[in-house]
């Protein structure tokens, strides 16, 4: 029996992502503009990049939202109005706001569709029914939500409801934290977070003396991984599953919004039949640097949630490289190096064409055929024999236990 798909909404960094996002499976993305936004540290879209962003995605079916969720103050409440009827000749399709004030200018002014940020930390029945009346189509609620608010959101109003599935969590409610701004002045909740929560710091107890410990005390939370409970969401009716990482890699996006759509697929399709695929764990668990837990959902949520005495982020380097093309005739696939790789490897090659192909390198050759035992230089182009036909912009990544 097939059910309601949730729509499968990835981050989009920049134009080249937003891509990679769609065509891995994404129905939607979630990108930033030139201004008023909550990642002033990411590359961030032109307006040019947004309206062919648009473009891109619309040809395939698929939508475009934009974060306009900075808190605002009054100097810039007049660029708000010029700016929203810009997105929307761009062919945005909706605006991610956590200010009420862009709430009111963008009903005077456009026909956007309005989704509240999960900076506005929405957790409860009543602050909904508020804004769905202030004209808000959907919203985003706090990634603390609990399973039972979010079934009681759904019963009694009639919003779209969006939840994040997937990426990182702050150690504040949902955004509202003042401590970067506190010790380095850069403002989280304008876009410049200096990620305090992930720092060492050194404890001292009230007489001021130094606790040591096996390592400096940190606030960092695990990543949200909601991987386990896709089926107990999807009966429940929320419209848009939300993945986090709008300045990761395209790896990254393309590994996590890949699994996901898979496992919602599998779901959806054949509900009768469906089984947890505990590999589909170990690829998203691969392709991070930090633990992942479901976090608030299932109200859980205790020291096991987060780091506070040490932990290890490790560089990621399972990303090998990106395939360019593939000759059928002699089974090799011209690939663009990202990572160190060699002769007698075994490899996994993921894509929307096909089923994750297992493969030993056996073959690999430079540009000019000469055989070669590794591959060392970044971005080098490369011939590997691949027995398997493989297609344009699959990605290899090594295999693990």
């Amino acid at each position: 029996m097939k059910i309601r798909k949730p729509e499968l909404l990835a981050p989009a960094g920049d134009l080249e992502r937003l891509k990679w996002a769609i065509a891995y499976g994404a129905d939607a993305v979630y990108i930033g503009g030139p201004s008023l936004g909550l990642r002033a540290n990411a590359k961030n879209f032109t307006f040019e990049e947004i309206k062919e962003g648009c473009s891109f995605a619309h040809e395939r079916g698929k939508h475009v939202h934009v974060t306009v969720n900075i808190v605002l103050h009054n100097q810039e409440i007049d660029k708000v109005k010029d700016y929203l009827i810009r997105l929307e000749q761009c062919g945005v399709d909706a605006i991610i706001v956590s200010d009420p004030a862009i709430i009111n200018i963008a009903k005077q002014y456009t026909h956007l569709d309005i989704h509240l940020s999960t900076q506005q930390s929405t957790l409860n029945l009543e602050a909904c029914r508020f804004f769905e009346e202030q004209g808000v189509k959907r919203i985003v609620l706090g990634r603390e939500a609990r399973k039972e608010e979010i079934q009681e959101i759904i019963h009694n109003t009639n919003l779209e409801i969006e939840c994040f599935i997937h990426g990182a969590m702050c150690a504040s409610m949902s955004g509202r934290c003042v401590l970067s701004n506190f010790l380095t002045a850069r403002d989280a909740n304008r876009g410049g977070c200096s990620q305090i929560c992930r720092w060492d710091f050194d404890l001292y107890n009230e007489h001021n003396k130094h606790l040591e410990g096996e390592q400096p005390f940190t606030f960092c939370s695990k990543d949200l991984s909601m991987l386990k409970y896709l089926p107990e969401m999807i009966d429940m009716g929320i419209t848009s599953f939300k993945i986090e990482g709008r300045m990761r890699s395209i790896y990254y996006i393309a590994t996590v919004v890949d699994v996901y759509r898979k496992a919602i697929d599998e779901y959806c399709n054949h509900k009768e039949t469906y089984t947890y695929n505990k590999e589909y764990e170990a690829i998203l668990r691969n392709c991070a640097n930090r633990d992942s837990v479901p976090q608030f959902f299932g109200g859980e949520n205790n020291s096991s949630c987060g780091y506070y005495n040490g932990r290890e982020e490790v560089s990621n380097q399972d990303f090998l490289g990106v395939i360019l093309s593939y000759d059928e005739k002699k089974h090799l696939a011209t690939v663009e190096q990202r990572n160190y790789f060699k002769v007698g490897d075994i490899v996994e090659i993921f894509g929307p064409e096909l089923h994750t192909i297992t493969c030993q390198i056996k073959n690999i050759y430079d540009q000019d055929d000469y055989p070669l035992d590794v591959v060392r230089h970044p971005k080098e182009i490369v011939k590997v024999q691949i027995d398997e036909k493989v297609y344009p912009n699959n990605l290899i990544r090594i295999k693990k236990d």
